[in-house]
């Protein structure tokens, strides 16, 4: 017998004895407990059913607890009697309403509660979950979402510049929106938007009955918030889930955006129909016109076109976009957006259609966002995978109002001079972090998309002569070292100035200063070939050098891009960092695939440079690159002028920012022009862009704490001549001495671009100066007594040579034809018409078609 039968009988027998039986009630005998009624007087216990009549002998080993005190078992039957009657009384509460005419279980209001309750338990359980797999998105998401498969190139300032996939469309800021199409949909989708939390309760309900009582999908449910969280986070599924997802994203989203911001999100996000996404693109591809050009039935009509964009099309279904246009127009009148006789006027228009092929807008720089996308497909940046997922923004250095400057420039600069040149290219830089600002490729990318800012190899003429003169400065060499600028010859090189002019001595800063030819390439042979071609690569340029003596003057070929780099690191002080277009890439939820790491690098002493940068100013208040100056601000640069004129450079800066121009022909026609034209364009540019700029200076040089830093290794050429100074009529040539070119750059000729150990095509024999000796032949001759066999030559004693082509027989008495009579060596006797060559060392005329032949051959 277990215990609770034991306490049913105690329990019974209490209520009997009365007395003793403590405060308990007796038992009804309609309670639900059957007790047997036949129990002992003995212990007050009832009998066992299944002891026996006879007492069995007691066991030693049966020892029973002693029973409890009288006092004791009284207070333990109390409290069996109390848990007892309270059990019963729970019992009877539990069970009584199920008992009766009318038990509970049988009653729909009960049926009902116990279901509400049920259902609010798991709501919470579900809305615990939902909460936890929201938890990773962040609610400011919208504002870099990009839909899978599109590409999105923006500029510095957040402008987009370029918009690439299948899925793509205009972005435009919240104040490029006019008011009266915010004021539509807000009217038609979200009337209280301004007034709830991300979910509006009321307009639930509102809608719930509107759709109800019109048997129809009259109104939605969701609010604007509700909507760009599904457009950014979710799916399209409809189910109960999904709904809870997207209300609890409404609300963090609400929590950290601005309604300003949300709103546009929404008005470029949200799809209208027909491929398009956003107000912008709708405006074009219906009624092809801009958004601020529609009037305000086109507007709602655009605006009734969320819910189903398919139904109320207006190509599709007029009839069912012209009632649905109505009806928004009648939520702008109810909500006081528009007046009465606005809507009835609206209403009773037609609905006219402007069908036109979705566009993508290039905004600006099509030259940069191309070469952007170059750089993506490089693998640097991400790997194919995630480039071809898609859904990526491209956040790039470029500043859009310094791009559209450099377009105008380019543009009219190429219009101005279209006799001379058919193509000029931009490129600005931040030298401080190497960010590329600007870049204009060419004057029309829609024709020609060659960028001849990073695909072009030109050679850069003068502009180069900076990295060699540095060079010097920072192997110890004074920037005050005076040198000869008189003809010149090393190995089979002869170097030319400009003008066929001299200047004789001069410092190395007004060698620069006028761009002078002769200098660079004896200052390049104090160098050596190895100093300045490691520099040149450290600060930029990653074109191939070679060690030709024609390096001095820039005959290699590099692109615009390196030579800018290259002059940004005179910008920042000696220091230099890779030149870039990206600074960061987000995917379509926000998260940070790549970021752009600043990591300058010291090239050079900043002293060192400032002296460098010191000779480059003067080439701009002094020189060749005057049309280059900013008033009241401090600039340094260099021009460059290549053979003939075929391409024109000037590449300038100042502490905040290094542009480099560059115009000419893509045939490699000559211009006719001068690198002054350069420097005017980049004037131009640079007067525009700095005007928020504060003005800074460049570092005071200090002269006489000039640092050797780097270890130059001197040419060791195996001939070098300073030769005599030709007459005035040769040197000055067709300009007079190049005075009617005095801001002409440096021309360096095709064929001396490179030093070729081997002789010239052409076999010119090589000049020697007055105190060279004699040819060995010469020699040889005379110490063996014998005559020459040919071509006579005047004797040592002064005698002139005959003045045709004589040839003395070997018996010396023969006169030979009148042909190629060549002049003395020594003497100053008259030349023959036709070929003659200048004595040596004297200062005979040579005549004119070989100067010509010879001239062709030097260049």
């Amino acid at each position: 017998m277990n215990i609770f039968t034991r306490l049913k009988q105690l329990s019974f027998k209490s209520s009997k004895s009365g007395k003793n039986s403590g405060s308990a009630a007796p038992l009804s005998p309609d309670s639900p407990f059957d007790f047997d009624p036949d129990i002992t007087s003995a212990g007050g216990l009832p009998p066992d059913p299944t002891a026996t009549t006879e007492v069995p002998e007691r066991s030693e080993e049966f020892n029973p607890e002693p029973a409890l005190p009288q006092k004791k078992r009284n207070k333990v039957v109390g409290a069996a009697m109390a848990t007892g009657a309270t059990v019963t009384g729970f019992g009877r509460a539990v069970i009584s309403p199920f008992r009766g005419a009318k038990p509970l279980h049988k009653r729909p209001l009960f049926w009902a509660g116990l279901t509400t309750g049920t259902a609010a338990i798991g709501l919470s359980v579900l809305w615990v979950m939902v909460d936890q797999s929201v938890s990773k998105y962040s609610p400011t998401d919208p504002l870099s979402f990009a839909r899978e498969g599109t590409l999105t190139i923006k500029g510095a300032d957040g402008t987009n510049l370029l918009q690439l996939g299948s899925d793509t469309s205009e972005t435009l800021k919240l104040w490029q929106i006019p008011d009266r199409v915010k004021k539509a949909f807000i009217a038609i989708e979200d009337r209280r938007f301004y007034d709830h939390d991300g979910v509006d309760y009321k307009g639930i309900v509102r809608a719930v009955w509107t759709n109800v009582s019109t048997r129809g999908l009259a109104e939605g449910a969701s609010s604007i918030t509700q909507q760009v969280a599904r457009m950014v986070y979710l799916d399209n599924d409809k189910n109960f889930t999904r709904k809870l997802k997207e209300v609890r994203l409404a609300q963090k989203i609400e929590k950290e955006l601005g309604k300003d911001q949300i709103l546009e999100r929404y008005l470029n996000l949200v799809y209208l129909g027909e491929g398009t996404y956003g107000v912008a693109d709708a405006a074009w591809v219906y009624f092809g016109k801009t958004v601020d050009q529609l009037n305000l039935q086109e507007t709602a009509t655009i605006a009734a076109l969320p819910p189903a964009p398919n139904k109320y099309s207006p190509f599709k279904s007029p009839k069912f976009a012209k009632d649905r246009r109505n009806l928004v127009l009648s939520r702008m009148q109810e909500a006081d957006f528009i007046t009465m006789a606005e809507m009835k006027a609206a209403q009773a228009a037609p609905l006219t259609l402007n069908r036109k092929e979705h566009k993508q807008k290039f905004q600006q720089g099509r030259y940069f966002t191309k070469y952007v996308e170059q750089e993506l497909q490089t693998g640097k940046y991400l790997s194919k995978e995630k480039l071809q997922q898609g859904g990526l923004t491209i956040e790039t250095t470029l500043v859009p109002k310094w791009q559209e400057i450099a377009e105008e420039v380019v543009q009219s600069t190429v219009r101005n001079n279209s006799r001379s040149f058919s193509q000029a290219a931009l490129v600005s830089l931040d030298p401080r972090s190497g960010a590329i600002r600007a870049m204009v490729g060419g004057k029309d990318f829609e024709k020609n998309q060659f960028n001849r800012v990073v695909q072009a190899k030109r050679q850069p003429g003068s502009t180069f002569k900076p990295i060699l003169y540095t060079t010097a400065i920072a192997g110890g060499i004074s920037p005050d070292k005076t040198y000869v600028d008189a003809p010149f010859q090393v190995d089979n090189y002869k170097p030319k100035n400009a003008g066929k002019s001299f200047k004789g001595s001069i410092s190395m800063r007004g060698a620069l200063t006028n761009s002078i030819n002769i200098v660079a390439v004896k200052i390049l042979v104090d160098t050596g070939f190895q100093p300045v071609m490691d520099l040149a690569h450290k600060m930029g340029i990653e074109s191939e050098l070679k060690p030709y003596y024609s390096l001095a003057l820039g005959g290699l070929e590099v692109n615009m891009l390196e030579m800018a780099n290259a002059y940004s690191t005179f910008a920042s002080g000696g220091m230099h960092d890779e030149v870039h277009s990206i600074q960061r890439i987000i995917d379509r939820k926000g998260n940070v695939l790549y970021q752009n790491k600043l990591n300058p690098q010291r090239i050079l002493e900043t002293n060192n440079v400032a002296i460098a940068v010191s000779l480059m100013r003067g080439v701009v208040n002094e020189g060749t690159g005057q049309n280059a100056q900013l008033p009241g601000r401090p600039v340094a640069g260099k021009t460059g002028t290549t053979d003939k004129e075929r391409d024109l450079w000037f590449i300038g800066y100042i502490p905040q920012a290094v542009t480099a121009v560059w115009l000419g022909n893509d045939n490699n026609a000559p211009t006719g022009n001068a690198s002054t034209t350069a420097a005017y364009a980049w004037g131009r540019f640079m007067s525009q862009v700095v005007k928020d700029m504060p003005v800074q200076q460049f570092p005071v040089p200090n002269y006489a704490k000039q640092k050797a830093e780097i270890k130059l290794d001197p040419v060791r050429p195996g001939i070098m001549r300073t030769l005599a100074v030709p007459k005035d009529e040769e040197k000055e040539g067709k300009d007079g001495g190049g005075s009617s070119r005095s801001n002409s750059d440096d021309r360096p000729s095709r064929s001396s671009r490179r030093f070729e150990p081997d002789e010239p095509r052409r076999r010119t024999r090589q000049v020697e100066p007055e105190s060279a000796p004699e040819p060995r032949r010469r020699a040889r001759r005379e110490s063996s007594g014998e005559e020459a066999p040919r071509r006579v030559r005047q004797s040592e004693d002064g005698g002139e040579a005959p003045r045709r082509r004589v040839r003395q027989s070997e018996e010396g008495g023969g006169e030979a034809p009148r042909r190629r009579v060549r002049q003395a060596e020594g003497g100053g006797g008259e030349s023959a018409p036709r070929r003659v060559r200048q004595a040596e060392g004297g200062g005979g005329e040579s005549a004119p078609r070989r100067s010509r032949r010879q001239s062709q051959s030097d260049q």
